[in-house]
């Protein structure tokens, strides 16, 4: 096992379920005590104790948290930071994907409003409460410890794509983040505190599949995607470990891309995909 995160603290918002499942077990599997943030405290409780059965090396925290009000997220890196002694890597990661996000014309302004209020002003409050953590984070270099850390944001590839099949308070709100990532990535990067955006693709979560409930909105979209299948979660952790380990140390800034090859796909090939996917951790 190669520990990669040995000796850090890491915070995962929407920890409970999908991308924010996956990486608090794979952060762990690697090292890492866990801080696990959810608006659902029962699906945090049950990952934490997953990791605490599974690492028994590393701690695990759940938290209840609304990452749409800031005395919750100043909270939770308090307690990451009251807890463990440090925060070495904040993984902005929870947002929604409301039902009723439509196209400029149906979009009703409360839709957008609560969108902007999680998934902007939420990470927004992640990563101001991480950079004031992480400049404080004492060094040990025996246990490779220093100063600064790494900050996750996750946005979207539809940032980076138009679709036909429209929700635009989502998109809107990923645009922002990757904008936002990139700013506080120039901002601090002699801090050694270094932001970047995860972009996924469209992933087989609960999130997604909910919303695309109808063989032909799934069809819909697989149709684009060169690999032939959506992606998995598990995935999607294991590109958010590179960004929290120190093997991206030269990396800030980046628009970091998994999604099957859809952002650079025009016309896809035919066929069946010829490889399962990875397992999942859970």
């Amino acid at each position: 096992m190669s520990q990669r995160l040995a000796n850090k603290v890491t915070l995962i918002t929407g920890a409970g379920s999908g991308i924010g499942l996956e990486s608090s077990l794979l952060f762990a599997q690697e090292g890492a005590n866990v801080l696990l943030v959810d608006i659902n405290i029962a699906a945090a409780q049950k990952g934490a104790a997953l990791i605490r059965q599974r690492f028994p090396n590393v701690k695990a925290l759940a938290l209840h948290a609304d990452v749409g009000k800031e005395d919750d997220i100043k909270g939770a890196v308090d307690l990451a930071v009251a807890e463990f002694g440090r925060l070495d890597v904040m993984f902005n990661n929870a947002g929604i994907m409301h039902p009723e996000d439509d196209h400029a014309l149906n979009t009703e302004e409360k839709i957008w409003d609560l969108t902007m209020q999680i998934n902007v002003k939420g990470v927004w409050w992640g990563c101001k409460y991480a950079i004031m953590a992480m400049r404080q984070n004492p060094v040990d270099e025996d246990k490779g410890l220093r100063v600064g850390g790494s900050i996750i944001n996750t946005a979207s590839f539809v940032a980076l794509m138009g679709a036909a099949t429209p929700q635009l308070a989502y998109t809107a709100s990923k645009g922002a983040v990757l904008s936002m990532t990139r700013e506080l990535a120039m901002v601090h990067a002699r801090e050694g505190i270094r932001l970047n955006s995860l972009c996924p693709g469209p992933l087989k979560t609960p999130l997604l599949m909910d919303f695309l409930n109808t063989s032909e909105k799934k069809e819909r979209r697989l149709v684009h995607l060169p690999m032939g299948r959506f992606g998995e979660a598990v995935e999607l952790a294991k590109a958010a470990l590179f960004l929290a380990s120190d093997d991206s140390s030269y990396m800030t800034g980046t628009d970091f891309k998994v999604d099957g090859g859809l952002t650079s796909c025009y016309v896809t090939p035919v066929g069946e995909p010829t490889l399962q996917p990875p397992a999942s951790l859970i």
